[in-house]
């Protein structure tokens, strides 16, 4: 069953095996072909298969690539499955009409799972939303998506928040089908939900580190009266850059006999940044997470909290700077989620490529665009 609807959108259960196992068509193939049985011409994989490889070389909207498939030569077609037609058996790309109507109708929580990366033994695991903004129509809101990425900076998965709710309903169905085991998970303040701290430690026996804000007033309060002069353990961190000056100390403070009210909670953390440009400001953030003292020391979890800034930077701005996300018009069906993790996929082929700037990796694999988004691991 689709994660997002109630229809039945995975020929098969989608496994770890089938989503890093095998070459991307095989792992595909595990995907229900959302069309009628008549009048289909072009394979189903073919299309997908089509339309990573456009993306992967910077098209931005489905006339971009169905121009890209116009123009492949014929071996291409051919290693992308695309139909045979005539006695001469030429490969015959599918129309713009085929490709947006694929993309629109596919199972976004499958197709989400079967192109991104695999999160077991990773460090850390960052979730957190955002709208596309050119997705709004009329009375029908942007579509915001909810995305979950490792610290190393590849997308692992993403849903669509549905309307009238908000993230904190998509988070255990995001991260269900992953195994979790010793992964930290980390979310921003609207994520410190006290079934979300169950459902990572009881079920999936991961760890999590949430951040709290006032719009939890009561568990905020105890953090912040905690008897913070006690605690022992620090870290201090001062960078220099971009014209500011920035002094961060990390306190931890272990809480399990000082009575804060948050399942399997283990240790406080108080997050202090001095910032000063012109002039000096002060932030302080409180965590709260299950990790004990000998499991993660303040400069760990320093190291955990920078990872979390890792999907803003590396996936939501760079989707929107090197796609111009926010500024397109997809709108249609499943189509915004789906354009989205078809460029989620393409950020992680090109930094499992070596690519660390992923707008100058899209402008390499442009220069030959119908052999290096096939030299890829995901598409070769």
């Amino acid at each position: 069953m689709c994660r997002q609807s109630a229809t039945v959108c995975l020929v098969k259960s989608p496994t770890r095996q089938h989503r890093v196992i095998g070459p991307l068509a095989g792992r595909l193939r595990a995907l229900a072909d959302p069309r009628y049985r008549r009048g289909k011409r072009h394979p189903f994989v073919a299309v997908l298969l089509i339309a990573c490889s456009a993306v992967v070389t910077g098209a931005r909207s489905f006339v971009a690539i169905s121009e890209w498939a116009a123009e492949a030569p014929q071996d291409v077609l051919a290693r992308l499955g695309a139909r045979t037609a005539t006695d001469l058996s030429v490969r015959v790309p599918p129309s713009g009409a085929t490709i947006r109507r694929v993309v629109k109708d596919t199972c976004p929580g499958g197709l989400a799972d079967l192109l991104g990366h695999d999160p077991a033994g990773t460090d850390t695991l960052a979730l957190d939303g955002k709208s596309a903004r050119g997705s709004r129509h009329g009375t029908t809101p942007a579509a915001h998506l909810l995305a979950a990425m490792t610290g190393t900076g590849m997308t692992v998965t993403q849903l669509r928040v549905p309307e009238k709710t908000n993230e904190i309903t998509c988070f255990a169905a995001l991260l269900d089908p992953f195994d979790l085991q010793g992964v930290t998970v980390t979310g921003d303040a609207l994520h410190t939900q006290r079934e979300h701290a169950r459902f990572l430690v009881d079920v999936k026996k991961a760890h999590y580190a949430f951040t709290m804000k006032r719009n939890q007033k009561n568990l905020y309060e105890q953090l912040r009266t905690l008897p913070w002069e006690q605690a022992a353990a620090k870290f201090y961190d001062r960078t220099t850059g971009h014209g500011r000056k920035e002094t961060r100390v990390v306190q931890a403070l272990t809480v399990t006999d000082l009575g804060v009210d948050f399942p399997h909670a283990a240790q406080a953390v108080r997050h202090r940044t001095d910032t000063k440009t012109g002039k000096q400001s002060r932030e302080t953030v409180y965590v709260i997470t299950d990790l004990t003292s000998r499991q993660a020391s303040p400069e760990r979890i320093a190291t955990i909290l920078r990872a979390h800034w890792v999907i803003e930077n590396r996936l939501h701005f760079v989707r929107d700077t090197a796609f111009r996300e926010d500024a397109s018009k997809i709108r249609t069906g499943h189509s915004p989620e789906n354009m989205a993790t078809l460029r989620s996929f393409a950020i992680n082929q090109l930094r499992d490529a070596g690519h660390t700037n992923i707008a100058a990796g899209l402008r390499t694999t442009a220069l030959r665009p119908y052999e290096r988004p096939l030299a890829l691991p995901g598409l070769n």
